[in-house]
């Protein structure tokens, strides 16, 4: 049992314990230090996840390879970045509890385990895992009502997902007579021998994990939880879980279950075109900028599945390349909705940022980056995110596909850029707090990397090439 493999997620793990005993400990107030000494701990996890030995472990449970190496990376630094934006809000609104990062910490350590997993039973424990530690921090603003009405519905419809997804892992064992993944493409390598029963666990499996993503018709929870979450636990919720959820996703579609791609192909075909529409059209009427995110996440969430139904490496080479870009732009745009304070009380209304360029022209710049790159226009990362998914779609033929969504990204660049004419058009309202340096750092070191990325987008290309050859051989 090669248990080196998993040397990132024991040594986070210990990390996690660690903290909590030093908060415990200490009476006095902790909460920057253990927010620090988590950062540490992501940094420290990812030289492990750059020096863990390539291969299979704990009997073909878990494994260690290309693709695993590019998702544990991108879900470590949205994690430590969630942690960064998280410390002036915290400190403004009486939620410095140490208790914040260590929960941040340990869905963090289900997330690689679900980017490491080859078994059912692994998967189920890292999604799990990550699920518990974001219900508890949804609803981390106690005494904020909303806080706590987030975290209930997150966790009643998590809960359920949870079964679905359960039901399906128990349909597939049944009827194949193995949780492994390998062993399940094996007995599946002639898709004839697919029987009716494994076919609906398939479907039920999707199911858990389309609720995790936030795909249509399992989104209902997301503008509720979005709107009510702790503006930084949001910020979390929206990059480092669906990148992990999509990564389970693609490796589950194409290793278990690659050979059946013609019975799975039209499901996400329909989940990514219902995603894409309503992402484009349920958010122009949104006046909650929290809430116009959640549902631009489910449109983002939308385009990532083309590259998915495309079924090919191109496809799933588009859906990491999209995930990359995905994060850095909208931890970015979080960083900017964190910084919206006046007189030491959070705003959210989109009607908040009036003229802001006027007010705070560096922070309109950035977000104004953000939301072109959302839009997808050119010269910023979004656009080589939508060129790769959709080019994968038309490489397969599937003309349809790519060419709703280049219409809802249209559709979707309407509220983008509705934003930008607020900032830069409208009457300047009152001025913002002064900016803190945690969130002017998160929000440029974003921006920076959104706008420069389109120059030199050859290594990540090439890294997220090897991950999706990994699914493939």
């Amino acid at each position: 049992m090669n248990w080196t493999t998993a040397l990132p997620e024991l040594v986070l793990a210990c990390c996690g314990m660690g903290i909590l005993i030093f908060g415990v400990l200490n009476k006095r107030d902790t909460f920057l230090a253990s927010s620090m000494l988590t950062v540490g701990a992501f940094l420290l996890a990812g030289l492990l996840v750059l020096m863990a030995p390539m291969g299979v472990g704990f009997n073909g449970q878990f494994t260690n390879d290309a693709f695993s190496l590019f998702v544990k990376l991108l879900i470590l630094a949205a994690a430590a970045l969630s942690v960064v934006v998280s410390l002036d809000y915290n400190e403004h609104t009486n939620l410095k509890r140490f208790e914040f990062p260590v929960l941040i910490l340990y869905a963090t350590t289900g997330m690689l385990l679900m980017a490491s997993s080859t078994n059912m039973m692994t998967m189920y424990v890292g999604v799990e895992l990550m699920s518990l530690s974001i219900y508890v921090l949804a609803a981390f603003a106690r005494d904020e009502l909303r806080s706590s009405e987030a975290g209930l519905k997150y966790f009643v419809l998590g809960a359920l997902a949870s079964g679905l997804m359960l039901y399906g892992v128990s349909l597939a064992y049944g009827f194949s007579g193995s949780m492994d993944f390998l062993k399940l493409a094996a007995a599946l390598s002639d898709p004839a021998k697919a029987s009716p029963g494994l076919i609906v666990g398939l479907v039920f499996i999707v199911a858990g994990l389309a609720f995790k993503i936030s795909a249509v018709p399992f989104h209902m929870w997301t503008p509720d939880v979005y709107e009510g979450a702790p503006t930084p636990v949001t910020a979390f919720m929206a990059t480092a879980p669906k990148v992990a959820a999509m990564a389970l996703l693609l490796r589950v579609m194409a290793t278990p279950f690659g050979h059946l791609l013609a019975q799975w192909q039209q499901l996400i075909v329909l989940v990514s075109v219902a995603s894409m529409l309503l992402g484009a059209f349920a958010a122009i009427a949104q006046k909650n900028i929290k809430r116009l995110m959640a549902y631009s996440s489910i449109g983002h969430i939308g385009y990532a599945l083309i590259g998915l139904a495309a079924g090919t490496p191109n496809g799933v080479r588009g859906v990491l390349f999209y995930l990359f870009t995905y994060v850095f732009m909208n931890i970015g745009t979080f960083a900017c909705i964190i910084a919206m304070r006046r007189k030491g009380r959070a705003v959210e209304g989109i009607a908040d940022l009036a003229g802001l360029s006027r007010t705070d022209p560096m922070m309109a710049f950035w977000l104004a980056v953000f939301m072109f790159s959302m839009a997808g226009i050119p010269p910023f990362g979004g656009f080589l995110g939508k060129y790769f998914v959709f080019t994968a779609a038309v490489q397969q033929g599937m003309w349809t596909l790519a060419v709703i969504g280049v219409l809802t990204s249209v559709v979707g660049a309407f509220y983008y850029i509705r934003i930008i004419k607020v900032m830069y058009f409208d009457t300047p309202a009152e001025a913002f707090d002064v900016r803190p340096g945690s969130l002017s750092f998160v929000a440029a070191a974003s921006g920076l990397f959104t706008t420069l990325f389109f120059f030199f987008p050859a290594p990540v290309v090439a890294a997220a090439e090897a991950a999706a050859k990994v699914l493939f051989h």
